[in-house]
């Protein structure tokens, strides 16, 4: 696989586990709650799911060669693209979506 093969996945992996929290009800996707999932639950989830695409992004990477050292920057640059990423699924469900509650 090329190298910008692996950045496309690591991009399109990002913006799809960002909004997977905020697009439906289940933990992680896959386990059913009952009820609607609070605030600081799909934060919770958010992070963990930052979590697995940075280790996808570091197998990636280990794949391609060998792996860079990084720094807090990285992780805090990293981190606000996947809040920023993740800004469409928060305005679905929290401002744009008509649902009562």
């Amino acid at each position: 696989m090329s190298l910008t093969a692996s950045i496309w996945i690591i991009i399109v992996a990002a913006l799809v586990a960002a909004n997977l929290p905020f697009l439906n009800q289940r933990w992680l996707g896959v386990v059913p709650r009952s009820g609607r999932k609070p605030l600081a639950l799909r934060l919770a989830e958010l992070a963990v799911l930052y979590g697995l695409v940075g280790a996808l992004g570091v197998g990636l990477e280990a794949r391609a060669g060998q792996v860079a050292p990084q720094g807090w920057e990285f992780y805090v640059v990293t981190g606000a693209l996947f809040l920023v990423f993740a800004f469409p699924g928060f305005v679905y469900q929290y401002l744009w979506k008509n649902d009562p509650r």
